[in-house]
């Protein structure tokens, strides 16, 4: 592990339409729950700008064009973090790009500046998109470490990404585990068939990797957070080789989910209107749905906030319920906390989870 840096430096691009405090308090909070310093820093100009990048430094750009070309330079590791929704950016090598997650984005793309200097996993793809790749973390002196499959949620959008499980990432490796971060395209941009085969042919490229790795692939968990849990799930169902499947606050139930507006309509936006799933006589949701599919023939871990929405703790209990009628073996966490908590390495229903699922694989 490489040592945490002194200073996380924010940058500012001029033209940015926030509040100056409002920016400083977010990142300082964030520099706080981290514990690390950073600096936040308002550019005057492009040149300005540029002067300040480093390796490691977090950039909300704003909409000047001068900065904007910035974005796709081989500036080194930097963060670019749009407030607002900017589908097709292309970063320079070594950068990443988040977007659309409005203010808050500044919280995430400090998060995933400090993981990035912290920790070095293996990116590997697996086609040729830039969202068709796996993270690979592997424990260091654990030999033929088993694996945990991961699948970032966030209702199927492409604002959301692989970075939202990164914590997670690096908590399971502490525990010895090798962890595969899979990132995939999102059916907002790609279309429901894209997202489901990239899930697919992400994981199948996992065992593809025996030849090569000290891994463990014949001790694998197969999880997810929220969407992701959903997208995890049906894989199993599909056939996805597993010795454990995981639910992390988990959109279990597709036609209740879309029938209740979920996520502002996540559902339909994400597998297309009734129309357009029922004029190819495919039943998308029957396929898609994971509480349509039990029982899928591999043990189960389904982990609930107990603060989370009222719907997907609805999911949860109803979900391990018709689970285990069907005959699979589920256990089912329940325990404080909120949508977020599950996937934060501090709280207890975490660490409830990550013992839990540790103690299948070890």
């Amino acid at each position: 592990m490489n040592e945490v840096p002194v200073d996380v430096p924010v940058i500012v691009g001029p033209g940015v339409v926030a509040d100056p405090a409002l920016l400083a308090r977010v990142a300082g909070r964030e520099f706080a729950a981290l514990g690390v310093r950073g600096t936040l820093v308002h550019a005057r100009d492009a040149s300005h700008l540029l002067s300040l990048v480093r390796d490691g430094a977090v950039v909300i750009p704003g909409p000047e064009a001068e900065v904007r070309a910035l974005i796709g330079r081989p500036l080194g590791a930097v963060v670019w973090v749009d407030t607002h929704r900017a589908d097709g950016v292309e970063p320079g090598e070594g950068a990443s790009h988040l977007h659309g997650r409005g203010l808050s984005g500044l919280r995430w793309g400090i998060r995933h500046a400090l993981h990035r200097v912290r920790h070095s996993p293996l990116r590997i793809p697996y086609g040729p998109s830039r969202d068709q790749w796996g993270d690979l973390y592997v424990p260091e002196g654990v030999p033929r470490p088993p694996v945990v499959a991961l699948v970032h949620g966030g209702y199927w959008r492409s604002i959301w990404a692989a970075d939202l499980m990164e914590a997670l990432c690096a908590d399971l490796a502490g525990r010895g585990l090798a962890v595969w971060n899979l990132e995939y395209r999102r059916p907002d941009t790609h279309g429901w068939h894209a997202t489901t085969a990239d899930v697919a042919t992400g994981l199948a490229t996992l065992h593809a990797l025996r030849p090569r790795t000290p891994l463990d692939l014949d001790r694998i968990a197969v999880g997810g957070h929220s969407a992701g849990a959903q997208l995890a799930l049906r894989a199993v169902a599909d056939g996805a080789r597993a010795a454990l499947a995981v639910s992390l606050a988990g959109v279990l139930d597709l036609v209740e989910a879309e029938r209740r507006w979920l996520g502002s309509g996540a559902v339909a936006a994400a597998m297309g209107g009734r129309e357009e799933r029922s004029s190819g006589g495919a039943d998308v949701h029957g396929a898609g749905s994971p509480l349509l599919r039990v029982p899928i023939g591999v043990p189960q871990l389904v982990v609930q906030g107990a603060a989370d929405d009222l719907d997907l703790i609805d999911f949860g209990r109803r979900y391990a319920e018709a689970a285990g009628r069907a005959g699979d073996d589920v256990s089912y966490l329940e325990q404080p906390g909120d949508h977020f908590d599950v996937i934060t390495p501090t709280t207890s229903i975490w660490r409830a989870a990550a013992e839990a699922i540790t103690a299948v694989l070890t």
